[in-house]
């Protein structure tokens, strides 16, 4: 069963189907690379993978697929005064 332990200790298994943990994500330029209709498999398959931590919110992502280890985020929680 595929899991990953969060920073925070929480453990992220994203072996269910579907996975209320995981998001699927494109980007702009390689969604631009689809004419008209999209086949939905096609589309699937060319999108990275992220995890959030139900605990802490970091964000694990797939950037180079499931046999790489995903990259860790961390929600900023600085505010910044656009003044």
């Amino acid at each position: 069963m595929p899991k990953i332990i969060c920073s925070c200790q929480e453990i992220l298994s994203y072996s269910e189907i579907p996975c209320p943990i995981e998001y699927k994500f494109i980007s702009d330029c390689d969604y631009d690379q689809y004419q008209e209709m999209i086949n939905a498999e096609d589309l699937y398959l060319h999108m990275k993978s992220f995890l959030k931590c139900p605990k802490c919110d970091r964000l694990w992502i797939f950037w180079n697929g499931y046999t790489n280890p995903p990259m860790e985020y961390v929600k900023n929680t600085k505010i910044i005064n656009n003044e």
